[in-house]
């Protein structure tokens, strides 16, 4: 392969030795950087020629020319315009990893690239900031645990599903990246391995923490600790490649810093080789359906103004694929749901509303727009819903005449029962129960309490490990639950000793539910 770019100056391209621009002009001034491209263009040229000449072929498999840098309105950049970015000024702002990974990702590289501050920092925060805290996670409870990666092994047949569906969308991951980079699929390498570290960090990592939380060194959590390394590494090194300087940071600490006879550097390393033996399709399916229904829930949940914190009773999903238990039980933990059940039919918590789309109704059926509403509005809107879906059509008698009303003429709306909200997409509905009992708004009112000890605990600059004295004080209702739930909730803010009474230490008050509570937390 040989990449071209016609009119860049080597330093933009991020790849010089050379800590600032002034060392590099000191090293080569801009007649040499001159000269230097003329050069190699008359090179290029010249290799094209006599390749061509002497064996009646190109000299190179594929030749890559970069599209234009264009200011963020589509303009190309030139200092007359004042459009210009300095490439100096925009690493010492975002860092070469950010501006690299914003290229890669934005559009394919030999199409004009539209470069502006806000497109690098928004790619800077979904993907590397996420990755960062990732690995963060995993340094800050290894160097709790003084664990080691080399004295233990990744054992397959021990772990957990959600171990295996790990590792599986990361041979998945690196398998995609691969056949991507082998094909000059830049944007899709980007958006393969984006959404393997959202995965990684928004579902594996927040799924997992409890098992990091434990005490000792017991098979479960040895498997986490290994999965999560045995993730980061391979990750790094498939995507070294499009973020260089943080990928070996990243190795430098995690696999250099504990196997001396590592090799120096990540790139120095081979790309990973994919296990297929660890894919497991329907491992990734089952986990995707948890995913898209948890989406669904926690949209319902937005809907009905519930907080995650309180408890719901029960929900019911209709969906094509019916998940087995744990599945299940996943979602329920995920959604805070005591039961979940997958039903056929949710026409006793849904229905739906018709209205005319009246820029295809009303060409049509002007002189009868007024009778088209009404018929709509009233409507069963199951029995619609089934007829439009069964025909793909409505059929109306409106003032003694046939009205036929396909799929794009209506507006349709989900109708929710009292009692109920839903949402649904690509083939599933969600359904919460938003009937909250004594018990649930309980539980519910001692989830905040945790959250709020929790937060006063950072704000007071405890460590996670450190063990706390809490008192509590607040209205009759507060304390009698806290009094009720005191075990519960002193375990999870690690107190050793829960007192009644004025708080003492870092203080602070709190109205929950409308119940005022004041809290003391001390080491």
């Amino acid at each position: 392969d040989c990449w071209f770019d016609s009119g860049a100056m080597p330093f933009a391209q991020h790849h010089y030795p050379f800590e600032n621009k002034e060392l590099f002009e000191q090293q080569f001034p801009a007649q040499f950087i001159s000269e230097a491209v003329d050069q190699t263009r008359g090179w290029f040229y010249s290799l094209l020629a006599e390749s061509t000449l002497l064996f009646n072929k190109a000299p190179y498999k594929n030749v890559i020319v970069l599209g234009h840098v264009q200011d963020e309105n589509g303009q190309k950049m030139s200092k007359s315009k004042g459009n210009a970015v300095d490439p100096f000024d925009a690493l010492e702002q975002h860092g070469a990893d950010a501006i690299r990974w914003y290229f890669y990702s934005n559009s394919a590289p030999w199409l004009p690239n539209r470069f502006h501050a806000d497109a690098v920092t928004e790619g800077q925060r979904k993907f590397i900031v996420t990755l960062w805290n990732t690995y963060a996670f995993y340094v800050l409870y290894a160097n709790i645990d003084e664990f080691d990666p080399t004295k233990y092994n990744l054992e397959y047949d021990k772990l957990s599903v959600m171990d295996k569906w790990l590792l599986s969308r990361l041979n998945s991951c690196v398998k995609t990246v691969d056949d991507c980079l082998a094909n000059y699929k830049i944007p899709e390498t980007t958006k393969a391995l984006q959404a393997f570290v959202d995965d990684m960090s928004n579902w594996y990592v927040r799924r997992s923490r409890q098992r990091f939380w434990a005490k000792g060194m017991e098979q479960d959590k040895i498997n986490a600790y290994m999965t999560l390394y045995t993730a980061l590494v391979t990750f790094i090194k498939a995507s070294a490649p499009m973020i260089p300087f943080m990928t070996e940071d990243i190795y430098q600490n995690l696999v250099k810093s504990v196997n001396p006879d590592a090799p120096e550097s990540i790139h120095l390393c081979d790309f990973p080789a994919v296990d297929e033996a660890m894919i497991d399709e329907k491992l990734e399916q089952d986990m995707g359906e948890v995913l898209d229904i948890v989406v669904l829930g926690r949209a319902a949940r937005n809907a009905s103004g519930i907080k995650n914190r309180q408890p719901i009773g029960k929900m019911f999903v209709k969906s094509n694929v019916v998940l087995p238990e744990f599945y299940q039980e996943i979602v329920e933990e995920e959604l805070n749901v005591k039961e979940m059940e997958f039903t056929d039919d949710v026409r006793n918590f849904t229905s739906y509303t018709f209205k005319p789309q009246m820029r295809t109704v009303g060409p049509k059926y002007g002189k009868l727009l007024g009778g088209i509403k009404e018929a709509l509005a009233n409507l069963d809107g199951n029995q619609a819903m089934d007829e439009l879906n069964a025909t793909e059509a409505l059929k109306l008698d409106v003032n003694g005449q046939e009205v036929t009303l396909f799929r794009e003429d209506l507006l349709i709306d989900t109708a929710q029962m009292e009692g109920y909200v839903s949402e649904s997409d690509n083939g599933i509905t969600v359904v919460l129960d938003t009937n909250l009992t004594e018990e649930l708004l309980e539980e519910g009112f001692v989830r905040e309490l945790i959250s709020k000890i929790q937060t006063m605990r950072k704000e007071a600059d405890f460590e996670v490990t450190d063990k706390i004295k809490l008192y509590y004080q607040g209205t009759e209702k507060a304390e009698a639950v806290f009094e009720k739930y005191e075990t519960e909730i002193g375990g999870e803010v690690l107190a050793t000793e829960v007192v009644k009474g004025t708080p003492s230490g870092y203080t602070k008050e709190w109205n929950i539910n409308g119940e005022t509570m004041t809290m003391g937390v001390e080491k």
